[in-house]
């Protein structure tokens, strides 16, 4: 039996001892010691945490990047897909998940999010287990979702977590149910 994935998607620009690179490694631990296996854009920062954590607690690590300058992967991915394309990128980092999660980050994280949200709320995207951690994403959410209410279309598909562990909570409960 294959384990669960969890896609996580994140910055690049946290290193170790910052708050955001804590967060992501607590995460990833906490998803490894759930019996899940964890994708991510394979560089440094959110990325190198959450697969720092998952690789020394036991769980298979995912890193897909794109070819060229961002090409390299952190040293704590076992399994490395490079992609010719960014959107060929997020396609298979959305593929790959059976749920996603959303730390700090910029456009590109944004732009993930976006995706990840648009193709469920298109039903192009079977509905997964998404959540979203990070005091930047908290408007954001309620912004588009009061637009969402407006528009009578579907409302409640991504779940906004104040704390790390809350976040990890959700995703595992919601997992599990769908075993």
């Amino acid at each position: 039996m294959n384990k669960k994935v969890v896609t996580v998607f994140g910055s690049s620009i946290p290193v170790f001892g910052e708050e955001q690179y804590e967060w992501a490694y607590k995460l990833g631990e906490i998803f490894a010691k759930n019996n899940l296996d964890l994708c991510t854009g394979g560089n440094l920062g959110i990325m190198e945490a959450v697969s720092k954590a998952a690789k020394e607690n036991g769980a298979r690590t995912i890193g897909i990047t794109l070819k060229g300058s961002f090409g390299n992967h952190n040293q704590f991915i076992s399994d490395h897909i490079s992609c010719d394309t960014l959107f060929e990128r997020i396609t298979k980092l959305i593929n790959i998940g059976d749920a996603y999660v959303v730390l700090q980050g910029g456009t590109g994280t944004l732009l993930e999010l976006s995706a990840v949200w648009e193709l469920m709320n298109k039903k192009i995207l079977t509905k997964k287990p998404f959540a979203c951690h990070g005091y930047m994403w908290k408007g954001i959410i309620e912004t588009i979702e009061e637009q969402l209410s407006k528009e009578n279309r579907k409302t409640g598909l991504i779940k906004y977590c104040s704390d790390i562990e809350e976040c990890a909570d959700f995703i595992v409960q919601k997992l599990n149910m769908v075993n």
